[in-house]
């Protein structure tokens, strides 16, 4: 589980449609869950280069495909999180490292950015609501008929892979996982009961 609260640049230092090799400053562990981009990868090999580490994870053919891991090259910078722990303080949303789709930068003016919207998670977005934008928790700021928008805080800007972004590039979603558990519970179409209430926790 990640929160979508960067809290590093990472640099490629190896890509490959199987193997990725990132720098960055965060303490990583073998077995450690990172997010690279919004996507859950496994450190399996870690080295100490001075006060830097390089860590190793492997690409499954599925997460290759559905990502923009395959868009990346050597040098490019990765927005980092590692797994938050169970006695941290929750910042961000729940953001879960697995990637729904990828979508394109339409446009990029000041603090605003928009995103196409591809028809299958125009339920998903709502204004006001969260997505996370390459493992980044964004809130949606205006919902079109096929775009949406989100403004970014400077910080937010200044410490994320958005200030090296540009439009049509193309960047990693997941929508929030709250929207599809509620898209679950209405699709069964069962009465509100008591009894409802409480199997999935709403009361005691």
């Amino acid at each position: 589980m990640f929160t979508g609260i960067i809290e590093d640049l990472g640099k490629v230092k190896f890509v490959s449609n199987n193997q990725i090799v990132v720098e960055t400053v965060l303490e990583v562990k073998v077995k450690d869950s990172i997010s690279v981009n919004g996507i859950c990868l496994t450190a399996k090999d870690v080295k100490q280069e001075s006060k830097k580490f390089v860590f190793k994870a492997d690409i499954s053919k599925e997460t290759y495909n559905r990502t923009n891991l395959k868009f990346l090259k050597q040098n490019d910078f990765v927005n980092l999180e590692r797994a938050v722990l169970a006695n941290e303080r929750f910042g961000g949303h729940f953001v879960l490292g697995h990637v729904d789709t990828t979508i394109k930068i339409l446009s990029i003016e000041d603090e605003e950015f928009v995103f196409e919207l591809p028809e299958n998670y125009k339920k998903y977005i709502v204004e006001k609501g969260s997505v996370a934008i390459d493992g980044i928790s964004l809130t949606v700021a205006k919902k079109y008929k096929d775009r949406f928008s989100v403004a970014i805080i400077p910080y937010t800007f200044e410490n994320t892979n958005l200030k090296t972004r540009k439009s049509g590039d193309v960047v990693n979603l997941e929508v929030d996982i709250l929207a599809k558990y509620v898209e679950n519970l209405l699709t069964k179409k069962e009465k509100i009961t008591v009894e409802f209430l409480k199997e999935y926790g709403f009361i005691k």
